[in-house]
């Protein structure tokens, strides 16, 4: 028997799997299947696409897929269910996939409901328990970080626990999971382990609250252990010491609210010891109290407002980078119980608010959410959907708004002008223009203007913004510049460019350059300064 693993990249809550992030899922694969000695072969949804007959030559393929929280993707997307259909042979469909489908096609696909593991190994028809047996798949699968295409250029999803302690929110697939805490010495060994690999960017993510890693969950809501996390993350570094990249993913606001003193002592020790551009993804989901109510929402908007402001107390500095260390990130889901027009507006008046007390987002989510089996809008989803069309131009509204008003403020805010962004990796080019992103939890987009080869790493200089994203330029040499890289220097523009250009042309040298420029941009001489090489 020969398997092939399609890795179709996973979106979910608390996992990704989109490069450049490779998620658990693929590495515990991989594992089960060395175990068990079945020879296998690993492949991408980008592979796949480009020749699906290179999975002809295997007696059947294990595909891993489910967008459930799906996003704008740069460089790579993941697999759907239509392109899932069409690839060759005989497969059995692992993921999150499941929820989204109708029984029929589920039986169609061959998909095994999830969580999938066990189930898969019965599917295999192979007496072993998956979770006697994890931590060595762990082990065992963490190889196959080498056969993705984008080797090194991967951060490693790290899995510390799964599930949620909260578990009753309307909609979320989190509660499917059997909270489940790793060991922190087998956390330890598995990025030991990847990072022999060759491995330099982590996430500690799959957690659906990285502050009650280790914590007691005799409690409702576990109370944080700040000395165990600070002994974690030192040996992470003593193990690793050249990790260029460790992050986390989501924290539940709700903790910071319980026990402020034993968080404040953990976004402490998060700042120190992660790496700047870090991102604390928390689930507002919406600032409507009858919303959170009927939805049995974990935080209030109080809750979270009070999380955002001691992260920001800590986290705002910026670090060697060029981002913050460490900001929070919002996101909110349309089309819960006891949404109204009103709903929007209260979402919009939060937002405002914080940026009125000056206080910082590094990114915004804003969905409608998706009805997934097993939750319990699922036996309304006739009439979620309903909600959803109804309230359609209130949504696109306020995403509007929110882009437009709040993301680009939060940008200047957070990135001003001539901010050097350290260490960019250029991954895509389009008319001019090279979009490359640091690697990070929630990487934001960096356009910049030229073409650079994939996988070059570019320290440059911010001198404008999107909604989402910022467009910036390498340091420039004045004798060698062009006429975009020159009108792209804040302060510069058309008219100035050109007569750089033709006094260059003239053969004039970059000290006489400068001396034109002085002249023709006055005051704002410094600042152009700052960004020629």
């Amino acid at each position: 028997m020969k398997v092939a693993i399609v890795d179709g990249y996973v979106d979910e809550p608390s996992c990704l799997g989109v490069p450049p992030y490779i998620s658990p899922y693929p590495r515990y694969i991989k594992g089960m299947l060395n175990y068990l000695q079945i020879p296998s072969k690993y492949f991408t949804a980008d592979q796949v696409r480009e020749n699906p007959s290179i999975l002809e030559k295997f007696d059947f393929s294990i595909v891993i897929a489910g967008a459930i929280v799906p996003g704008k993707y740069l460089s790579s997307k993941p697999l759907s269910l239509e392109e899932i259909n069409l690839l060759p042979g005989e497969k059995i469909v692992v993921g999150g996939l499941a929820l989204e489908l109708e029984d029929r096609e589920i039986e169609l696909l061959n998909v095994i409901d999830y969580p999938f593991e066990e189930k898969l190994l019965r599917k295999l028809k192979k007496e072993v328990n998956f979770w006697n047996n994890f931590e060595k798949f762990v082990i065992l699968g963490s190889e196959v970080v080498k056969e993705h295409p984008e080797y090194p250029h991967l951060i490693c999803e790290i899995e510390t626990y799964r599930g949620c302690y909260w578990g009753k929110c309307s909609f979320c697939m989190e509660r499917l999971h059997k909270v489940r805490q790793r060991s922190a010495k087998c956390v330890l060994k598995e990025i030991e382990v990847l990072y022999n690999h060759g491995i330099r960017h982590f996430r500690l993510g799959r957690q659906t609250d990285f502050l009650t890693y280790m914590a007691d969950f005799s409690r409702e809501v576990p109370k944080p252990n700040p000395e165990k996390m600070l002994s974690f993350h030192k040996a992470i570094w003593k193990n690793c010491p050249e990790i260029k990249t460790l992050h986390l993913d989501n924290i539940n606001p709700k903790t910071i609210a319980e026990y402020p003193m034993e968080s404040e002592k953990l976004v402490k020790i998060i700042v120190e010891y992660q790496t700047p551009g870090n991102v604390a993804a928390m689930g507002l989901e919406s600032a409507d109290k009858k919303v959170i109510k009927e939805n049995n929402l974990c935080s209030d908007v109080d809750d979270v407002e009070f999380a955002i402001e001691l992260i920001n107390k800590y986290g705002s500095i910026r670090g060697h980078n060029g981002m913050p260390a460490f900001l929070p990130g919002l996101n909110f889901v349309i089309g819960l119980r006891g949404e109204t027009k009103r709903t929007f507006e209260k979402n919009y008046e939060f937002l405002n608010k914080l940026l009125e007390k000056n206080l910082l987002l590094r990114r915004i989510n804003i969905r409608q959410v998706k009805v997934l089996r097993y939750t319990p809008l699922f036996s309304e989803k006739r009439e979620v959907e309903k909600r959803l069309k109804k309230h359609r131009k209130y949504f696109l509204t306020f995403k509007k708004l929110v882009r437009e008003n709040i993301d680009r403020k939060m940008l200047e805010k957070i990135l001003p002008i001539g901010t050097t962004l350290k260490d960019v990796r250029c991954e895509v080019y389009e008319k001019g223009i090279t979009f490359g992103r640091q690697f990070g939890s929630y990487p934001l987009i960096v356009g910049i203007i030229g073409k650079f080869e994939k996988n070059t790493y570019l320290d440059v200089k911010v001198t404008g913004y999107g909604m989402r994203s910022v467009t910036a330029i390498k340091p420039i040499d004045l004798e060698k510049a062009d006429l975009k890289e020159l009108e792209a220097i804040p302060g510069i523009g058309k008219k100035i460019a050109r007569k750089i250009l033709m006094e260059r042309n003239k053969g004039k040298k970059k000290d006489e350059l400068l001396k034109i420029l002085k002249r023709e941009c006055g005051e704002s001489f410094k600042l152009v300064n700052s960004f020629l090489a």
